[in-house]
C-alpha cells in the first residue's frame, strides 16, 4: 500500500488493521483525534479504549462506545477539564484521576506513573476483553515490525491485541510499561509521520503562514550560506528540513532535542528526503546544551521555551552562539486572543477566544519574551508578533486545536458550532488564526 498523502488517519489505521489481520483490538492513545474516525466509522473493530491524559478531547465521535472507554487524568492541569467535561457526555465511561499529578501535553506519564498506569490499563482492558464477543488476535506469521501506509509498527508479547498510538511529546512514550503490557497482550506500537505529536508538528510546518513566519525568523537572523546553525528543540525536524532545502543554502544544521522518540522520527524523515547528511541530530536539553561556548553562528528555538526554564534556555543559546551571532525565538502567545473565522454567539466566543494555557511553571508564552531576551544580553532586538493561520480542517494540527474548543462546548453549542463550521467550509472561508511572539537578537 502506497503512503498516499490524501488518506485519512482512520483509513490508514483500518488498512494497517487489515494488513496485520486484526479483526478487533484494544487501543490506547493520548490524542483522541487520532482514533476519532476509527471510533465513529469502525467502532465494531475496537474493544477497550484508553484515553491516557488527553489535554484536548471531543467526546462526540465516542458516544456510541462510551462503555468501552477509560479516561486517565491528572488532578491538575488541562487533562482535568478535558476529561471531566467528556465523562459528562459519555455515559458509562470510566475516569481515573492520578493523585498529585499534573499532565501537560509534554507529560511523560508512562515514566512518571509506571506501576499505577500499567495496573489501571491491564485491569480495565482485561474487563473489556471479557465483554468482547471476539478477542483481537493477529494472523499467524505476522511480521514483528514493518511499515504500512506510512505507519510504522513493532509487535511485542502475546495475547489479545493492544494497539498503542504515540503520545504527543512524551520522551519515553510507552516504553516504561511495555514489558508489563506485553506480558498480557500482543502489543502493537505505532509511529511515523501520520500519528501523534509528529503528525501535528509536520502538519503545522506545511501551513503557508507558519512557513512564512519561520522564513521571517531566518531572514532576520540572516545566516551566511555556510553558517553553523543550531535548532534548540527540533521536534520532528520539520523546520530543519525547510532550512536545509532553502535555495543556495549549505548551512551546517545541528538539531537538538531532549526527546529520543522525536529524534528517531526526525532522523527517519530527514533520511526519507535525502537530507540526513545535511542535518545532525543530537540528544540534549535546552537548559544544558551539550556544546562548547561559541560553537554556532546562530541558534533558533520554535515553541519550546514554553515548556522549559526559558531564562536558562536563553542563557544557554547565548553561550553556544559566537559574538555577533543571532538568536531567534518563537513561542505561543497565551496573552493574545485566538480567532476562529466563524460568526459564533457571544457565549461561545467567550469560551474559545482564549488560547489553551499551555505553559510550564518556568516557561514563557507571553510578551515577557522580549524583556527576557533583552535581560539575557541580546541586543538589536527585532520583535514581530505574528498570527499563524490554519485552514485544513482535516489536518492533525487543526484537529488538535478544534478538539480543545469542542471540549469546552455544551451539546447544544457543539451543534451550533458544527452548523457554522459547515457553512464556512462551504464558502471556503473556514480558518482559524492563533498568535505567536517572535523575536531575533544579536549576541554582543
Amino acid at each position: 500500500m502506497a503512503d498516499d498523502v490524501d488518506l485519512t488517519t482512520a483509513e490508514r489505521l483500518v488498512a494497517l488493521w487489515d494488513h496485520l489481520g486484526i479483526a478487533t483490538a484494544h487501543v490506547a492513545t493520548q490524542i483522541p483525534a487520532d482514533i476519532a474516525g476509527l471510533a465513529s466509522e469502525h467502532g465494531d473493530r475496537l474493544m477497550g479504549i484508553v484515553l491516557c491524559t488527553p489535554t484536548r478531547l471531543d467526546a462526540t465521535p465516542f458516544t456510541t462506545l462510551a462503555d468501552r472507554i477509560l479516561m486517565v487524568s491528572g488532578d491538575s492541569g488541562p487533562t482535568v477539564g478535558a476529561t471531566t467535561r467528556a465523562v459528562e457526555r459519555l455515559a458509562g465511561a470510566e475516569r481515573v484521576v492520578l493523585a498529585g499529578y499534573d499532565a501537560p501535553g509534554w507529560a511523560d506519564v508512562a515514566a512518571d506513573r509506571s506501576d499505577e498506569l500499567a495496573a489501571l490499563m491491564t485491569g480495565f482492558l482485561d474487563r473489556a476483553g471479557a465483554r468482547a464477543a471476539m478477542p483481537g488476535t493477529l494472523c499467524t506469521g505476522t511480521a514483528r515490525q514493518g511499515v504500512h501506509g506510512g505507519i510504522t509498527w513493532r509487535i511485542d508479547g502475546t495475547g489479545p491485541v493492544l494497539v498503542l498510538l504515540p503520545f504527543f511529546l512524551a520522551p519515553s512514550q510507552w516504553a516504561p510499561i511495555l514489558p508489563r503490557l506485553a506480558a498480557r497482550f500482543t502489543v502493537v506500537t505505532l509511529g511515523g509521520p501520520h500519528l501523534g505529536g509528529v503528525a501535528a508538528l509536520e502538519d503545522r510546518a506545511r501551513a503557508p503562514s507558519y512557513r512564512a513566519m519561520f522564513g521571517t525568523l531566518i531572514d532576520t537572523m540572516a545566516p551566511s550560506p555556510d553558517a553553523a546553525i543550531l535548532d534548540v528543540g527540533c521536534g520532528s525536524g520539520a523546520l530543519d528540513r525547510l532550512l536545509a532545502g532553502r535555495r543556495g543554502a549549505s548551512h551546517r544544521i545541528t538539531a537538538v532535542d531532549t526527546n529520543p522518540f522525536l529524534l528517531r522520527e526526525a532522523e527517519a524523515l530527514a533520511a526519507a528526503e535525502g537530507l540526513d547528511g545535511r542535518i545532525r541530530f543530537v540528544e540534549g536539553s535546552a537548559e544544558a546544551l551539550p556544546f562548547d561556548d561559541g560553537t554556532f553562528t546562530g541558534a533558533y528555538s520554535v515553541t519550546v521555551l514554553e515548556e522549559c526554564d526559558a531564562d536558562l534556555a536563553l542563557a544557554e543559546m547565548m553561550r553556544v552562539v559566537r559574538p555577533g551571532g543571532r538568536v531567534g525565538v518563537i513561542v505561543r502567545a497565551i496573552d493574545m486572543p485566538q480567532w476562529w473565522n466563524l460568526a459564533v454567539p457571544d457565549a461561545i466566543r467567550r469560551k474559545i477566544d482564549t488560547p489553551p494555557q499551555s505553559v510550564g511553571p518556568r516557561g514563557v508564552a507571553d510578551a515577557s519574551l522580549y524583556r527576557r531576551m533583552r535581560q539575557a544580553g541580546l541586543r538589536d532586538l527585532v520583535c514581530f508578533p505574528t498570527l499563524v493561520t490554519l485552514d485544513r480542517p482535516a489536518g492533525p494540527i487543526w484537529r488538535y486545536r478544534e478538539d480543545h474548543v469542542l471540549s469546552l462546548l455544551s451539546s447544544d453549542e457543539t451543534k451550533a458550532w458544527s452548523v457554522l463550521r459547515d457553512a464556512a467550509a462551504g464558502e471556503r472561508l473556514l480558518f482559524m488564526a492563533h498568535p505567536m511572539h517572535c523575536a531575533v537578537g544579536t549576541r554582543p
